[in-house]
């Protein structure tokens, strides 16, 4: 069967745009987008892969309906969007660290008696209220099961922060990633007004998953790649020169030192001098950045010399479990490439 171009949407302006070329380009696998203007772009290693650019929003709907095989998007997104249509999508990764976000119920801060949902329900029991919300669905949904379906949802876009001020809305629930926006619009959220949290994820439609191997072959390499990357995120490797009789009565000095052997424990390699072989051996070890200044006075105390520090960009294990979950979740076998 003749390979069709795999299509991967990506969010196409503001932060989510940002943080996902960055996240790409930070996993090996940057976006060539020549022109901001232009809505396509390619993906250097992956050839034959078509990027597309959508709102946010809009991805989970295209990815449902197949007119793309994969996308990156919030999880709020496709939470709001995805009904009925929710079996034709597969979440590939549901955590990548990035575009932390809540959705939350938040009112005017001189609602002195409205500060739970019960609060709401009871005060929409006693005059006519409005929400205004780019989340209809979800939105709908908190309020029924806060008994507060009286509450007239306002569907609206831009800076919901005015709604209260302007008059169209009473309150509002919106995403909010630090709350500074809320607070400088003097709304404050419901102390159980969180709807939900979201992240970016990766998501693929599930029928060009299962059909065709060119999209579930991306898929993988996207996975493997990330998982390598968010695995390495914060961790360094650190190579030192150390005398000893044997790599045995190294690697046990390194071990005497707590918590310094690393992930799967140090590397002790000899060193080969000019005079030959020597009792001169080189050690290399992965360690986190936040015991990165212990590990180097560690490796000092034992008489480590030479310290090399560098970034650690992949950490490449077994198949990734996410992998191994997409192919159970398709019902496929391993992909054969």
């Amino acid at each position: 069967m003749t390979e069709q171009q795999v299509r991967i949407a990506l969010p196409s302006k503001g932060r989510m745009e940002i943080e996902t070329l960055e996240f790409l380009a930070g996993c090996g696998l940057r976006v060539d987008k020549r022109n901001p203007r232009q809505y396509t772009a390619t993906m250097p290693d992956l050839p034959g892969v078509l990027v597309l650019f959508q709102r946010a929003r809009d991805i989970p709907v295209s990815v449902a309906a197949g007119d793309v095989d994969l996308g990156i998007t919030g999880y709020d997104a496709l939470a709001e969007t995805i009904g009925g249509e929710a079996d034709a999508i597969v979440t590939i990764h549901d955590a990548l660290r990035y575009g932390d976000c809540a959705l939350v119920v938040a009112v005017p801060d001189d609602w002195d008696e409205v500060i739970t949902a019960r609060d709401l329900a009871a005060s929409a029991r006693r005059r006519p209220l409005r929400v205004a919300t780019k989340y209809p669905n979800l939105v709908s949904r908190f309020l029924q099961q806060a008994g507060a379906d009286s509450v007239r949802v306002v569907l609206a876009d831009g800076a919901l922060e005015s709604a209260p001020t302007v008059g169209y809305a009473d309150f509002i629930a919106d995403i909010t990633s630090t709350g500074t926006t809320l607070r400088e619009n003097r709304l404050r959220p419901l102390e159980d007004g969180v709807i939900l949290t979201s992240q970016a994820i990766l998501i693929g439609n599930r029928a060009a998953l299962s059909d065709r191997d060119e999209v579930l072959h991306v898929a993988r390499k996207m996975l493997e790649f990330i998982e390598a990357h968010l695995r390495a995120r914060g961790q360094y490797m650190i190579f030192a020169n150390m005398r000893g009789e044997s790599a045995e009565a190294v690697a046990a000095r390194v071990f005497s030192q707590p918590d310094l052997g690393g992930l799967q424990g140090p590397t002790v390699a000899q060193m080969i001098t000019r005079q030959g072989a020597g009792n001169w051996w080189a050690i290399n070890l992965v360690t986190s950045a936040d015991r990165l200044y212990d590990a180097i006075q560690q490796i000092r105390a034992i008489d480590g010399s030479g310290v090399v520090v560098t970034p650690v960009t992949y950490i490449f294990e077994e198949l990734p479990e996410r992998y191994q979950r997409l192919l159970a979740a398709l019902n496929r076998e391993e992909n054969p490439r």
